[in-house]
C-alpha cells in the first residue's frame, strides 16, 4: 500500500499549532528601563494597556511622575507601576488578585532590579483600597486601569473606588482612569475637572485632585 502522502495544507495540527503563537511580553517604553520585558502569561484576565495608550498617558504626565509613589490598581503584567518607576517614581504599589499574576509582578520587580521599591498586594482591590493604601507622605500616581466589563457590570463599586482614591491620595497627587468609550466620566468625582483624552477603543482620564 502506498504510503500516504500529506495534504496540500500539511497536517492540521501543525497548523493549528502554528495559529497559537506565544503571547507577546509588554515592554517598558521609557526612562531608564526602556526596552526590558515584563513577565506575561497571556492569560485572557490579563489586559495589558495597549502601548500607544501607555506612551500617550506618560507623555501627559512627563516629568510629573518623578519622586511620586506609583500606586497601580487591578494592576494585570504591572505595566503602568513598572513604567512609572523607569521615568522615575520613587516606590511602587500593586494590587492584583489572581495570586499567579501577582507572582509574575514580583519576578518581574526582581528581573529589572527594583524590588526593593515594590509592594505587591495579592487582593481584591475593592476589599484592599478600604483598608490599606499607600504611604501619605509622598504623592501618588494612582493607576485605576481594572477590566472594562466593571464599569458595566460593578459601575457603584468602580464608582466608590475611585472616589476613595481621590479622598486618600495626598496633595499634589494624580489619579489616572482609564475605561471604554461607554463610560461618561462626568459620573466621576469633580467630573469638570478631569482632563479627558480618546484612544479609541480606550478612554483615559487625569485627575490632578489638590490642584486649583
Amino acid at each position: 500500500m502506498p504510503a500516504r502522502r500529506p495534504s496540500a495544507g500539511g497536517s492540521p495540527r501543525r497548523s493549528a499549532d502554528r495559529d497559537q503563537t506565544p503571547p507577546t511580553p509588554p515592554r517598558i517604553i521609557g526612562g531608564r528601563l526602556r526596552g526590558k520585558k515584563l513577565f506575561y502569561s497571556g492569560d485572557e484576565r490579563t489586559r495589558p494597556m495597549k502601548d500607544r495608550v501607555r506612551e500617550a498617558v506618560f507623555n501627559l504626565l512627563g516629568p510629573a511622575i518623578v519622586g511620586k509613589h506609583a500606586l497601580d490598581l487591578f494592576a494585570g503584567t504591572g505595566a503602568l507601576g513598572f513604567e512609572a518607576l523607569s521615568r522615575g517614581a520613587a516606590a511602587a504599589t500593586f494590587v492584583e488578585r489572581h495570586f499567579p499574576t501577582a507572582d509574575q509582578i514580583r519576578q518581574t520587580a526582581a528581573s529589572l532590579g527594583v524590588a526593593d521599591r515594590t509592594r505587591v498586594e495579592a487582593a481584591n482591590t475593592f476589599i484592599w483600597i478600604q483598608r490599606d493604601s499607600p504611604p501619605q507622605d509622598v504623592p501618588w500616581v494612582a493607576f485605576v486601569s481594572p477590566p472594562w466589563a466593571l464599569f458595566n457590570e460593578q459601575l457603584d463599586a468602580m464608582l466608590a473606588l475611585i472616589g476613595r482614591v481621590i479622598d486618600l491620595c495626598p496633595p499634589e497627587s494624580i489619579v489616572v482612569v482609564e475605561a471604554d468609550e461607554p463610560f461618561d466620566f462626568q459620573c466621576l468625582p469633580q467630573a469638570d475637572r478631569w482632563d479627558v483624552r480618546n484612544y479609541r477603543p480606550a478612554v483615559v482620564g487625569l485627575l490632578r485632585p489638590g490642584s486649583a
